[in-house]
């Protein structure tokens, strides 16, 4: 899938050159740039209807610069939608960094007994007294 891209690219770029020159032999009503590639040298290659000719040529390389451009713009998406190689080893190393730094996990041991934390501690509760300057005053 690769290699399929820039052949394809290639490919446009020769017809779109092909298209440059035929368009320009092409021989307008008041000879134009057609007068300067010899016009009547196209008139005795492709025989007296070059016109017919060039203007058939014409339209098969714009329709096939047409379908290459829209095969190239699918073959693009489709090639870029999934994650490249680097970006494959990239995401794998940000993945294995973020486990090495996290912190091992405490083991959770069985005890047979309670354990002095898990019971429930009541807090200290003041006496009570009349006023809180009675208290201050002992």
């Amino acid at each position: 899938m690769w290699l399929l891209l820039p052949i394809l690219i290639t490919a446009l770029v020769i017809v779109a050159f092909l298209l440059i020159i035929v368009v320009l032999m092409q021989r307008p009503k008041n000879e134009g740039l057609g007068a300067a590639f010899g016009s009547g040298m196209t008139d005795n290659l492709f025989g007296t209807q070059t016109t017919n000719i060039l203007n058939r040529f014409t339209v098969w390389l714009g329709v096939l610069f047409f379908v290459l451009t829209l095969v190239i713009s699918i073959v693009y998406v489709k090639s870029s939608s999934g994650l490249t190689p680097i970006q494959k080893e990239l995401l794998q190393k940000s993945i294995d960094a973020s486990k090495k730094n996290l912190p091992a996990a405490p083991k959770a041991t069985a005890s047979p007994g309670p354990t002095p934390s898990a019971s429930p501690v009541s807090p200290a509760l003041p006496t009570t007294s009349a006023s809180p300057a009675a208290a201050v005053t002992k």
